[in-house]
């Protein structure tokens, strides 16, 4: 059994308001583990005491998945359903709906080519859920504009910080600047990223404990979210803007 809450935060940390509708699910030992992701950004999602028998599940529109699921509540049971050797559907259900998904062929669906961690990273910072909220509402308030900076920067007591800054940085442009202190191992850091995408991995890990994010100067951060009972946790690769 699983909660329908805990499924649905599951799907929305790796389908992102629509960026991955096309994954693998990996079942191996009660550990649910999804990589998505495409060309500049990637993610890793895992839950962990997920009472599933070893398997691949091909989920060829996440979408659709999702509506079925919305429509149940309290515990799920997922049931696999095979033809020989292949799964070929999910039986979902909970105290009033019978509900079944077709899985796509795992070999239709592509591989992710997941990135490695680089050598350093100059800047890493906690994100509170504090944090997390208000970086959403500065994207928030400037919807129409896909840019971000992330930069090393001084507050006005002369502390080193991590600056994002949403919008352009020209004088005549609206913008935003938010800053977190951390660690920053190098000044003089600037680099653009995509607000839409950040502003979708914050709010997919609203509901987690905290989190962390780290840069690198070669051009990528890296995101990390945990919930309280460590058996959820999702990571993310961002490349930077060219």
């Amino acid at each position: 059994m699983i909660n329908k809450n805990v499924l649905q935060s599951i799907i929305a940390k790796y389908y992102l308001n629509g960026l991955n509708n096309q994954v693998k699910w990996r079942i191996k030992d009660n550990t649910l583990t999804i990589y998505a992701g495409d060309k500049g950004r990637v993610c890793k999602v895992v839950l962990k005491d997920f009472n599933f028998e070893d398997s691949e599940l091909g989920i060829f529109d996440t979408n659709k998945l999702n509506k079925l699921i919305s429509i149940t509540s309290g515990d799920l049971l997922l049931t696999p359903e095979k033809i020989k050797a292949i799964y070929s559907k999910i039986h979902i259900s909970d105290s009033n709906f019978d509900l079944t998904y077709s899985l796509a062929d795992t070999l239709i669906l592509g591989k992710v080519s997941y990135y490695n961690d680089p050598d350093d990273y100059e800047i890493e910072l906690q994100l509170s859920n504090e944090d997390i909220d208000h970086l959403i509402k500065a994207k928030n308030a400037l919807s129409d504009v896909d840019n971000m900076l992330i930069s090393s920067a001084e507050d006005m007591d002369g502390n080193k910080v991590c600056e994002f800054l949403f919008g352009d940085n020209e004088g005549f442009s609206n913008k935003i600047t938010y800053q977190l202190q951390g660690t920053i191992k190098k000044d003089s850091i600037t680099l653009p990223f995509n607000s839409n995408i950040f502003k979708d991995i914050l709010n997919a890990n609203k509901d987690m404990s905290y989190g962390t994010l780290k840069l690198s100067e070669a051009g990528m951060i890296k995101l990390n979210f945990y919930s309280d009972d460590d058996l959820m946790s999702s990571e993310y690769f961002v490349a930077r803007n060219e």
